[in-house]
């Protein structure tokens, strides 16, 4: 995934918690705010609560191709913080696609 899709910076995730709107599920939280650029960055928070780095990165890794691969459906102009509750371990990929989607619909910034 290119650079200009994700957030990288203390202030631009701290931009998002603080003046974004957050939504949850079961197995997700997400904070959104409008950017003003031409497409949508995510960043995805791990808490050292849930598992070791072996495990966290599996899902780092899961949520960003998962992501990449629903680019073309999400609304442009947004900053997404994804952050996986502890019980995304025992999930599968298809469900943690199925809690991605789910959520970003519930924030609708999917497009139609």
């Amino acid at each position: 995934m290119d650079k200009s899709y994700r957030l990288r910076k203390n202030m631009e995730f701290k931009r998002v918690y603080s003046g974004g709107k957050s939504y949850w599920n079961r197995n997700l939280v997400l904070y959104v705010r409008k950017n003003g650029l031409e497409n949508s960055r995510i960043g995805i928070t791990i808490t050292k609560k849930i598992g070791n780095a072996v495990v966290r990165n599996r899902i780092r890794r899961r949520m960003k191709e998962i992501y990449r691969l629903k680019l073309g459906n999400i609304k442009s102009g947004y900053d997404l913080i994804l952050i996986p509750k502890k019980n995304v371990i025992q999930i599968s990929y298809k469900e943690l696609e199925s809690a991605m989607v789910h959520i970003m619909g519930i924030a609708r910034i999917l497009k139609d």
